[in-house]
């Protein structure tokens, strides 16, 4: 029988994720070195406290705090440290001494993934990074691999557990954000400082990395428009489920035609993240918990979705694992290494490009003539209503009566609305605009 070899692989950090991949190194072994043709070595885990106490039990002998030497000696690097240094550096280092390097660390790629990328293909090496988007679902090589003879004009997704969680407790329970923010830290699934949840940048850097890989032109951090769901109040909940709708924060990608220098007149991907109208019909909406879906529209294929456990140590290790026993096959079997496929130059279009619909809600006079007001200042801005209700309440302390009225518009600008809101504000028959939201899927 012949003897299989080995390759060293490297680990850099043993958190949650991280500890959860050792384990299954060690313990799978075998399987994985069936799998794979080549026996995968745990090297060592490279870590700032060695004594730290973990809730896997691992091999003390394997705990390093020389990263450095770790990483010069592998055939397969593992980051899992997070941040931006000094994980950059090793795995600047690791692609250089040509090593494959596996990373979860979405805000590095989206920050300065190109730099990667390049080193990557300069060196000949496998830079993988499933884990860096959506937990366990696979849903990055499916993009790039079996998509790569499609042309995908859309993704939608669900890609932060946290927020996804917090807005479900707000809609099943009617609970205000605070007390849903923390019900999700006291479950574990927000962090003591939840702001790179709830502010949206967890899920934009997680977009920059959906959008290169759809449209293949690099996009970073910097072409997201991002919004967070601090400002989505109960009412606005409860409001969209009166009108059958449920909010969700969505990460955006979507491929538009565009006028203007920056476009030539061609096309633009509008790459953006904020809360958003979804029907309830759509299969997104039907997403509950920390849960994660990523909904693609392709021109052969038409309609997917990818569903499963967006976060944890588990899920995501079977995604570190997966692009690990990839990335060894291709050093057993020799051949071109694999990165993104970034091969067009389509420019990112600002937020004002985007089209979509709106949900609006405005608190108006209950006179005669005020809806005919509104009607005609959204037509004179160019903006369609598609769905217009109207409620009529009476205050308790005033017993003056108002009313509040939503309204649906059919698929417009992000100018084209903007400009309509600030008229509207401008009218005496508006007392105030309740709340502004774009609406998807319908």
């Amino acid at each position: 029988m012949t003897e299989l070899r080995t390759l060293k692989v490297a680990l850099l950090g043993c958190g949650n994720v991280g500890a959860q991949v050792a384990r299954i190194l060690i313990e799978d072994a075998d399987a994985l070195a069936a799998r794979t043709g080549a026996k995968l070595q745990l090297s060592g885990i490279a870590v700032r406290n060695v004594n730290a106490k973990r809730d896997v039990d691992l091999p003390q002998e394997l705990f390093t705090t020389d990263a450095d030497t770790l990483v010069k000696d592998a055939d397969l690097v593992i980051e899992l440290m997070g941040g931006i240094e000094p994980a950059r550096t090793l795995i600047l280092s690791a692609l250089s001494n040509g090593a494959c390097v596996v990373t979860g660390n979405k805000a590095l790629l989206a920050q300065d993934g190109p730099t990667l990328y390049e080193a990557a293909d300069k060196a000949g090496v496998q830079l993988s990074f499933e884990a860096a988007v959506a937990g366990a679902i696979p849903i990055l090589r499916p993009i790039r691999d079996s998509l790569s003879g499609d042309r995908i004009t859309r993704v939608l997704g669900i890609v932060n557990g946290t927020t996804n969680f917090i807005l479900d407790q707000m809609d099943s329970t009617g609970a205000q954000f605070a007390d849903a923010l923390a019900e999700a830290q006291r479950l574990g699934y927000a962090e003591a400082d939840p702001t790179a949840d709830v502010e949206g940048h967890d899920a934009a850097a997680k977009a920059a990395i959906l959008a290169t890989l759809s449209f293949h032109t690099r996009f970073a951090l910097e072409n997201v428009h991002c919004e967070g769901i601090t400002n989505v109040s109960a009412a606005d909940i409860a409001a969209a489920k009166d009108a059958g709708f449920v909010i969700k924060l969505l990460a955006i990608a979507e491929k538009l035609p565009a006028t203007g220098a920056e476009t030539g007149g061609g096309e633009g991907v509008s790459v953006r993240v904020h809360p958003t109208l979804l029907p309830r019909e759509h299969p997104l909406a039907a997403v509950r918990g920390a849960f994660n879906a990523v909904f693609i529209e392709a021109e052969n294929a038409g309609e997917l979705m990818f569903y499963g456990q967006g976060a944890g140590g588990t899920p995501t290790a079977s995604a570190v694992l997966g692009d690990l026993v990839s990335a060894a096959r291709r050093l057993v079997l020799g051949g071109p290494q694999r990165t993104e496929t970034t091969t067009g130059h389509i420019p990112a279009l600002p937020i004002e490009a985007a089209t979509t619909s709106y949900y609006i809600g405005l608190d108006v006079a209950d006179q005669p003539g005020v809806l005919a007001r509104i009607a005609q200042l959204f037509a004179e801005h160019g903006v369609s209503i598609e769905i217009m209700r109207q409620t009529i309440h009476r205050d308790a302390e005033s017993n003056v009566e108002s009313a509040e009225l939503r309204i649906v518009t059919h698929r417009a600008s992000e100018a084209a609305l903007a400009a309509t809101v600030e008229a509207v504000k401008g009218l005496d028959v508006i007392n105030s605009v309740t709340s502004v939201l774009r609406v998807e899927g319908v």
